[in-house]
């Protein structure tokens, strides 16, 4: 069988379906991604092929921001989500991706939820089309926004639109039960899928860690537009005052030295698989993505989340009532000693990991990969 798979051009959308495709590849399908051409260096190291399907991030942002007007990133409206992932994305994208994947062939398509050029090339060539949740369960009003924003794209190209959002025949769903939004989800055969942290490249070599040193070991990891060197060197300098050791996530490899702290105690990484950067964590600081908040969570590590947007605030929420975690104010809302004083409540307080045990071990009883492999094979053939 012939998988071809759709994300929008964002790592957070695309990491989490590679388990799913290794899986699919190991079982003898072929598999291959459909997404912006400039994600190609991270797609094809794993083995896969890529086809082209669209521009990237910026030129879909100056695409909405040309349509709404400037401050529809500010606003976070549905209305401006759903412009950026069902309309401005279907017009500058659905024609290269019908045309690549029409050349390659697929038997059917898998595309993450807020991908909805991967449902509308699979309606164009009357091919099974499924669903990957990578999040929490949308809000009513974005998934009823989204519809409503695809459905025009979808008549104006003679094909029948979307009922819901997201849409396909089924819905993968990599969200754990205990982190899962209250109220009605979409009306999709449902199959949990269980997350996992993302792993590099099969036979890349490990990059060499810092050495262990007995003191509790704390991840920081902020996504890009949270992660400016003075932000995030704040917060390690804070961080310092616990008798903790750091690893953090520092764009455009920023030196230590530019920090003021300790080189023993702090390692500053670039870029490592989040299967690598989480080991030996006691605790991780983090933005509220799903790939970091599935990723810390499957290794039952508790964490403090600072959201970066609306839902990441939702993740970090649902972390919290589940007692695997603290939920602070959005971005610089948030003052690194109040980071600081949630990371000490986490390490102090033992009942934050007993339950980030219970959500690990909730995430270890979902359907392994190879097992949704099977299942999905045998009901699309």
């Amino acid at each position: 069988m012939r998988v071809l798979m759709f994300a929008n051009p964002l790592l957070g959308h695309l990491l989490p379906m590679f388990p799913l495709a290794r899986a699919l590849r190991q079982q003898g399908h072929t598999v291959a991604f459909a997404t912006a051409r400039h994600l190609e260096s991270t797609v094809e190291p794993h083995g896969f092929a890529l086809i082209s399907a669209g521009p990237t991030t910026e030129t879909v942002v100056a695409e909405v921001t040309r349509h709404l007007g400037a401050d529809w990133l500010r606003s976070r409206s549905p209305d401006g989500a759903a412009e950026f992932f069902a309309g401005a994305r279907i017009d500058l994208g659905a024609d290269e991706a019908l045309a690549g994947a029409r050349a390659w062939a697929p038997d059917v398509i898998v595309s993450e939820h807020c991908d909805f050029v991967g449902p509308l090339v699979a309606a164009a060539l009357k091919i099974p089309s499924v669903a990957m949740a990578i999040d929490p369960t949308l809000e009513p009003e974005l998934l009823t926004a989204l519809a409503a924003t695809a459905h025009r794209r979808y008549l104006e190209r003679g094909l029948e639109p979307p009922a819901h959002a997201p849409c396909g025949q089924w819905l993968l769903d990599l969200c754990p039960p205990s982190l899962q939004r209250d109220g009605e989800l979409p009306a999709l055969h449902r199959l949990a899928l269980r997350p996992e942290p993302h792993q590099a490249p099969e036979g890349a070599p490990r990059a060499p860690r810092a050495t262990l040193s007995g003191r509790p070991r704390v991840l920081v990891s902020f996504s890009t537009a949270m992660n400016a060197p003075e932000r995030l060197g704040s917060v390690l300098r804070s961080l310092s005052t616990l008798d903790v050791d750091l690893v953090a996530t520092a764009s455009g490899g920023m030196p230590i030295d530019s920090t003021g702290l300790d080189p023993d105690r702090v390692e500053l990484v670039t870029f490592l698989p989040a299967a690598e950067l989480l080991d030996g964590v006691s605790v991780v600081v983090h933005h509220g993505g799903s790939g970091t908040t599935f990723g810390a969570a499957a290794r039952g590590i508790p964490a403090a989340v600072v959201p970066g947007m609306p839902g990441q605030r939702r993740q970090a929420a649902r972390l919290e009532a589940a007692g695997a975690g603290l939920a602070l104010p959005m971005g610089e809302e948030t003052t690194p000693e109040a980071v600081t004083a949630a990371v000490g409540r986490l390490l102090a307080e033992t009942t934050f990991t007993t339950a980030a045990h219970r959500l690990r071990d909730e995430i270890a009883a979902m359907p392994s990969a190879a097992e949704v492999a099977d299942h999905l094979v045998a009901s699309v053939v």
